[in-house]
């Protein structure tokens, strides 16, 4: 005779608790997962289509950004490359949505040779002549207008020195660095402040005319800055830059600090942020 397991109720429950356990789990674990890879993919995505953050790491574009300035760029305005994707992934041949900056945009590019993120200002586009005479800017053979200013006081911190051909002085707030400025307008009426300390060795350059797929940069920072007026070469001047290798349009500041935090004081986190400057549009 064959005789056969009779599974008593109680144990039917009981084992189908168990089993119903394991499948709960097994389904919070993959889904989980999923939102790991739904949050990854969309990170990805903000990034390579829409926005980047950056670091400022220099004074080229003083007075409008700083050492230590957290800011963010644009991604979509000039197109997409492989220099769009994180890491410079080799997913993308070519340039799509191609489009070229305006005069005056301030943007993020490789550089041409150690692939290293530059910030600079559009000055000249393909088909233009550009050319420095005394420091003073001229395009397309006529001098691009400047109106005077009084000299801009930029105050000195940590993470922000004077010149040694600006002028040191200190204030109730503290010290402070003036700087001779002047605001420059281009013929699209972008008007933007910049700084000149005298003669330099870049202050007379070319007449160039720029080619096409090429684009004349500048800092605003003008004798402090390694631009276009200067050969490509690792670390160094950009040169002409090509447009394929624009990264993107800054568009804000995010967050600015004056180098005195310590990670072991918290409280230094706030007291050296330069809460004036987050969220100043560029």
């Amino acid at each position: 005779m064959t005789t056969s397991a009779k599974l008593e109720p109680s144990d039917a429950r009981r084992d189908g608790d168990q089993a119903d356990g394991r499948s709960e789990k097994d389904e919070s674990w993959g889904s989980f997962i999923a939102f790991v890879l739904k949050l990854v993919l969309a990170v990805i995505l903000f990034r390579t289509l829409l926005f980047a953050p950056f670091t400022i790491p220099s004074e080229s574009m003083l007075p409008l950004l700083r050492n230590g300035d957290y800011i963010v760029a644009a991604k979509w305005p000039y197109g997409y490359s492989r220099l769009s994707l994180p890491f410079d992934a080799p997913f993308l041949k070519g340039r799509i949505f191609a489009r070229l900056p305006e005069r005056g945009d301030v943007v993020i590019f490789k550089h041409p040779y150690d692939e290293v993120d530059y910030i600079k200002r559009v000055i000249g586009l393909p088909g233009d002549i550009v050319e420095l005479r005394g420091g003073r800017l001229l395009l397309n053979g006529a001098p691009v207008p400047q109106d005077g200013a009084a000299p801009l006081a930029i105050p000195l911190s940590a993470n922000t020195g004077c010149h040694p051909a600006a002028h040191e002085r200190t204030t109730q707030e503290g010290p402070v660095c003036d700087y001779p400025s002047t605001i420059e307008t281009l013929p699209n009426g972008r008007s933007y402040r910049v700084l000149d300390l005298g003669y330099g060795p870049a202050d007379d350059f070319g007449p160039i005319a720029i080619p096409d797929g090429r684009l004349f940069v500048m800092g605003d920072n003008r004798d402090n800055s390694q631009d276009s007026r200067y050969a490509a070469q690792p670390g160094g001047g950009v040169g002409l830059v090509p447009a394929d290798r624009l990264v993107g349009r800054a568009s804000m500041i995010l967050f600015s600090t004056d180098g005195s935090a310590e990670w072991v004081k918290p409280w230094t986190w706030f007291t050296a942020a330069r809460w004036d400057r987050i969220g100043k549009t560029l």
